[in-house]
């Protein structure tokens, strides 16, 4: 039986391709505006990683925040909304309290975010059964990165790769993860310890790869991962090698890497007897009570 979770990974390929085919010219930031992009949990990090994107490709100034967490004192053109529920009781409140101008991107119609935001980008085809977020956080980012001039054909090919590629079995049996990025797969790093933390309760941290030396190296060692996603700085692999870890990188778009840390996740979870589509202590979205 294949569950919501493994379904909704394997369709990843065919979301960014439906994503990349319809984008909103007018809805998303334009060129030259000072945008907060802005969500909670898995939003966040997809928001690192479109900021620090849009900010590299000389689009305008981009800051990325926990929504909880969004400084109201700064003035902005747009504030980006990222919420695949059109729930989270911190986005909501958060665009009820800006007076610039807001763009939301969801995955439900049916939600408040709908009247909330100025404008609203539905990407229905990419909602989710599962309580862990896979195909929405990436297929969002798909539809951002394209928005930004990017031709996503190799990601795309790359992902059809992650989605059918057999995991190594030190992956699968590892004791702990640490996973790297740099630039904007910085934000993606954090979103694949996030997954393996959810759907597997597994010891997961997450840092940018420079500053992995700078003392988190000293939890390496036999039976741990370094999983790099994107291209690691020289020398450290061998030094990561050397404490006897496991250095894991592939040449695949880091977007499509964070596919096989989804699926390692899961099949992790099959191995501790969990069930991925309801993960311990966590719901699809967090509302909170006033």
């Amino acid at each position: 039986m294949t569950t919501h979770t493994e379904a909704e990974i394997a369709s990843q390929p065919d979301c960014w391709r439906r994503a990349v085919e319809s984008i909103p010219a007018d809805a998303l930031p334009q060129p030259g505006e000072r945008v907060a992009v802005v969500g909670c949990g898995t939003s966040w990090f997809i928001a690192m990683a479109y900021a620090t994107l849009r900010e590299q490709a000389g689009l305008g100034e981009t800051d990325a925040f926990a929504a909880s967490e969004a400084p109201l004192g700064r003035t902005y053109d747009r504030v980006l909304a990222l919420t695949r529920s059109g729930t989270t009781t911190e986005v909501l409140e958060l665009l009820g309290k800006v007076s610039t101008r807001t763009t939301a991107i969801t995955a439900d119609p049916d939600t408040p975010v709908m009247t909330l935001a100025d404008q609203v980008v539905v990407l229905d085809y990419a909602d989710e059964k599962s309580v862990v977020q896979t195909r929405f956080a990436t297929t969002q980012l798909a539809l951002l990165r394209g928005s930004l001039g990017e031709d996503l054909t190799q990601a795309i090919a790359d992902a059809s790769e992650a989605v059918a590629a057999p995991l190594p079995a030190e992956l699968v049996e590892a004791e702990q993860f640490s996973f790297l990025g740099s630039g904007w797969s910085v934000g993606l790093a954090q979103e694949a310890a996030l997954k393996m933390r959810e759907a597997s309760r597994s010891w997961t941290e997450a840092y940018p790869a420079m500053e992995y030396r700078h003392g988190p190296i000293s939890i390496a060692g036999p039976g741990r991962v370094t999983w790099m996603l994107g291209a690691a700085p020289e020398g450290l692999r061998e030094q990561v090698e050397v404490t006897g870890g496991t250095f894991f990188e592939t040449s695949l778009d880091p977007m499509a890497e964070l596919i096989r840390a989804q699926r390692v996740a899961v099949a992790r979870a099959f191995a501790r007897g969990l069930n991925p589509d309801e993960p311990m202590h966590l719901t699809r979205s967090v509302i909170l009570s006033s």
